[in-house]
């Protein structure tokens, strides 16, 4: 027969295993409450596992920072969670929010820089997206320390910004954006390209230089090569380029209508100066970086726009001036494929 004492103990037993599953289920198994709005939390690179449990209990995202401490060590991943601003809704569990902490998954901002614009455009579209001064980036993008070690002076980064879609934390500063812009143009500078480069006796600035006014030239993918191999004819014959993206172009983003700006004395003005221009005009996509490594083998010299995005090219210029002709006709008529100049 049972004595009361080990009745009492039997029953203090069960009544700890009880706890212990309650315990269990609440902190750990049952996920955490759904927030009213998301709530976040910024994990400093150095951060104690202990700092970082108690800072996700108090944000209420976690129902227990003893019970987030007792799992982080026990799967080990408290030495494995990565610094960052994390954003969490609420409804998960330790397990769960831990997977995020682990993984990386910290808050970040996209940003689509399309081809073509300049370092003031996408100064523009970074300080609208909240992440840096527009000012800030400019002025690191010219003449700050990283573009100084990677000997871009003295114009700095401008055509180097390879263009794609950035996620960044909200915390990242303009040297961070500028180095992953960077990185991913100078992936593209292969051994293949490299050895073109050389076989067409371009400097990595003069190649991006064209790159920048085809791209700027071309509407529709399939002309950049041809357009590129108008270019290199103009400069093999020593003919100016006389492209009107090179007249517009300005360090601080300001733009006449182009029949202002091919008057306007500028080292970028190829209506006014023979040769390529001192740098590049945008930051060009891949294809315009491959028409500028490969361009058409052509005889054409001349190439007028339509407004469709196409051109007209000519090999003479009084073709060229027909072609001109009757892209004004068809202007005048109101057609919906007039065309402007473009050299």
């Amino acid at each position: 027969m049972r004595t009361p004492a080990k009745l009492a103990l039997l029953i203090a037993l069960l009544v700890a295993i009880a706890g212990a599953v309650t315990a269990y289920h609440f902190y750990w198994v049952a996920p955490g409450k759904i927030l009213p709005a998301p709530r976040e939390i910024t994990i400093e690179k150095g951060e104690s596992f202990r700092a970082v449990a108690h800072q996700l209990a108090a944000a209420g995202i976690v129902r227990s920072a003893t019970a987030m401490l007792l799992y982080g060590q026990f799967t080990g991943d408290a030495r494995r969670i990565k610094p960052g601003d994390y954003e969490f809704k609420g409804g998960e569990r330790i397990a769960e929010v831990m997977h995020h902490l682990v993984a990386g998954d910290f808050k970040v901002i996209t940003v689509v820089i399309p081809e073509g614009l300049t370092v003031h455009q996408i100064a523009e579209r970074l300080e609208a997206a909240g992440l840096v001064c527009q000012g800030n980036f400019e002025e690191a993008a010219r003449h700050g320390s990283l573009v100084r070690a990677l000997g871009l002076m003295p114009l700095g980064a401008e055509g180097y910004l390879f263009p794609a879609t950035y996620r960044f934390s909200p915390r990242a500063t303009s040297d961070d954006i500028l180095l992953a812009m960077l990185t991913r143009f100078f992936r593209v500078l292969t051994p293949q390209v490299e050895q073109r480069m050389f076989e067409m006796g371009l400097t990595a600035r003069q190649m991006v230089t064209m790159a920048s006014i085809v791209e700027k030239e071309a509407k529709v993918p399939g002309e950049r090569p041809l357009i590129a191999g108008v270019f290199y004819n103009r400069l093999r014959l020593g003919m100016p380029l006389q492209s009107d993206p090179t007249a517009e172009y300005s360090l601080d983003g300001t733009v006449d209508r182009p029949a202002i700006a091919v008057r306007t004395a500028s080292a970028f003005n190829t209506y006014e100066r023979a040769g390529l221009p001192p740098g590049p005009i945008a930051n060009p996509g891949l294809n315009s970086i491959e028409a500028a490594l490969y361009p058409a083998r052509t005889d054409f010299l001349y190439f007028v726009a339509r407004d469709d995005g196409t051109h007209v090219f000519s090999k003479t210029f009084n073709e060229h001036k027909r072609a001109i002709a009757t892209a004004s006709k068809i202007r005048a008529s109101g057609h919906p494929t007039g065309s402007r100049r473009t050299p």
